[in-house]
């Protein structure tokens, strides 16, 4: 399996950043994007790559319905698009109401994409499974959230969904924000795949600060030996420095290639 970091928050040596999140990933002859970043950055960094998304590229995979990671939908037509079907809803932060929905209408998108929304899990390639929505289990994440939908109402982001891939018996878990949990999101993952061996978790863990649940993830991650982790992203620096500590990470940057 080979992951092209197409959008992330650093720079690679050469390319554009922003904050945001696209990955390419390519597997048993598969390609498919997930996530296009909040602009055209993922199309200028793919081009300088050697790679043209437009005639590459037929499905695309939107891990929840935030800017940050679906804006880009208005650079590209003539795709299919997986997702949740919950992911055109209008949101809000709570403190000062600003949108963090999509740019795009769902009307749009039907008329821009061959649209396919499912909660369930779903097999996109040989290998690729898109997981749908993420059964919450554990008792220390997704318990708060600091956004609203359009009525006031909190939003706990349940479109929040992750790639599962299939390797030589292993799992890679590919995540956006992991806005459901990303210990909730692995143990889905195994579920569904029936795989117990994490090879890789990679993408956003939506970790702030060194606290009980970051501690209780590094735990979570400890137990079932995962040797590649590349918290990314939505992961801030208090949370990665408490990663380090423990794993060998290195921060995921605009332009690098991972190969399992």
């Amino acid at each position: 399996m080979k992951l092209t970091i197409l959008t992330e928050n650093q720079a690679g040596a050469g390319f554009l950043a922003e904050h945001g999140l696209s990955y390419l990933i390519e597997s048993g002859g598969d390609r498919i994007l997930f996530d296009t970043g909040s602009s055209d950055v993922f199309l200028k960094n793919a081009s300088k790559l050697g790679f043209d998304i437009q005639k590459d590229i037929d499905i695309v995979i939107l891990s929840h319905g935030h800017w940050d990671h679906g804006n880009g939908l208005q650079y590209l037509r003539n795709k299919t698009l997986i997702t949740h079907p919950g992911v055109f809803m209008n949101r809000f932060r709570k403190h000062n109401q600003t949108p963090i929905g999509l740019y795009l209408s769902r009307e749009e998108i039907e008329e821009y994409f061959e649209l396919l929304t499912t909660q369930n899990s779903y097999k996109i390639a040989n290998n690729l499974i898109f997981l749908g929505e993420i059964p919450r289990i554990n008792d220390f994440e997704a318990q708060t959230t600091t956004f609203i939908d359009e009525d006031g109402n909190p939003d706990f982001v349940f479109d929040d969904s992750a790639i599962a891939v299939v390797e030589n018996n292993e799992l890679i878990v590919i995540t956006g924000c992991s806005h459901s949990g990303i210990c909730n999101i692995v143990d889905y993952a195994m579920k569904v795949t029936g795989l117990k061996s994490v090879k890789a978790v990679i993408g956003g863990f939506h970790l702030k600060y060194n606290n009980k649940q970051t501690q209780q993830t590094i735990q979570y991650f400890k137990n079932l030996n995962v040797k590649n982790l590349y918290p990314s992203h939505c992961t801030e620096l208090e949370a990665l420095t408490a990663f380090s500590a423990v794993f060998n990470i290195s921060a995921l940057k605009t332009g690098m290639i991972l190969e399992f």
